[in-house]
């Protein structure tokens, strides 16, 4: 009964939370510029206002308030550094008015500090010995928390790439954090368990003002958070190995950028219309719905196949 109501408690909060959010950031002019080289459509998006992703942060507060230890910490500082992160970036992207906030080498780097912390806190905390994977068992430590330090650079930096449509990143996240809801529900682990729950409920509360048209973006506030809710649940659960399946999605975005850049600088060529792979569907004549529909089923799809992968190893 506890899990549903940290849930509801956290949907609400933020449903409630959400409209006078919404006002505030018109009032500072904290508002969304359309990037140069995205399709010409999203050119409506500009003044929007951005870093909804503030929404986020009532997850791990509520959650700490049902479960307190080293790990629900460890897993808290996760989120709310990846957040931060994301902050600096969006307000530097908004004071010069230009869609141009951190560096990406500064961007990287600094979610690699917070990863490192959130790893230090879980190390401290004891839990994971023997350290084990998902479909493997045992491991070498050192390959554990280097595998696992790697899923927190590329998660968050995947749902970053895929947030670019109404609603796409915090949709497309729901069906794989609800995969790791159900391991954690049956392993009993307490601390991630309340944490994704509360995630879970904020996310939901978000799309309804984040749905074509949105009335509100996360900014990378949120698209860094909820990445940081992902990888850390992951990781939490010995789940390094099925995060690629699971956010499949995620994992495409991402790849169609490193096969975009990698392409043109060895032939001059474009492997797709535009990267990441939503803004390719867009040129491609699908409409903003059908794009941000057709990622939701196939993340839907993806963690079905990880659920039932889950079913039968177990």
């Amino acid at each position: 009964m506890i899990w549903v109501l940290l849930f509801v408690i956290s949907f609400a909060l933020a449903a409630l939370l959400a409209k006078p959010l919404i006002a505030w950031l018109r009032a500072l002019a904290y508002r969304q510029h359309a990037y140069e080289d995205a399709p010409s459509t999203h050119r409506a998006k500009t003044g929007t206002p951005t870093m909804g992703g503030i929404l986020f942060l009532i997850a791990p507060l509520c959650a700490l308030v049902v479960v307190h230890d080293a790990i629900a910490v460890a897993y808290a500082v996760l989120i709310i550094g990846c957040a931060a992160v994301g902050f600096a970036d969006d307000w530097l992207s908004i004071r010069r008015s230009r869609n141009r906030g951190l560096r990406a080498r500064t961007k990287f780097a600094l979610t690699a500090i917070v990863g490192i912390v959130f790893l230090m806190i879980v190390h401290q905390a004891g839990v994971f010995e023997p350290t084990r994977l998902f479909g493997i068992g045992v491991v070498p430590t050192w390959v554990w928390y280097a595998l696992s330090f790697c899923v927190i650079l590329a998660t968050t930096h995947a749902v970053n790439l895929t947030d670019g449509l109404d609603g796409l990143a915090a949709g497309t996240l729901l069906p794989p954090l609800a995969v790791l809801i159900v391991v954690a529900w049956r392993e009993g682990a307490a601390s991630a368990l309340a944490m994704m729950l509360a995630a879970g409920g904020a996310v939901i509360a978000f799309l309804l003002y984040n749905r074509h048209p949105a009335q509100l973006f996360m900014g990378d506030t949120g698209s860094l958070a909820l990445g940081g809710v992902l990888a850390g649940g992951a990781i939490l659960l010995n789940m390094q190995l099925l995060l690629p399946l699971i956010g499949g999605v995620f994992a495409a975005e991402t790849l169609s950028v490193i096969v975009q850049v990698a392409s043109y600088k060895a032939t001059k060529r474009r492997v797709f219309r535009m990267s990441p792979l939503h803004h390719h569907f867009e040129l491609g004549g699908w409409p903003e719905t059908k794009v941000t529909a057709r990622f939701w089923i196939a993340s839907l799809a993806l963690a079905a196949a990880g659920l039932f992968l889950v079913t039968v190893s177990s």
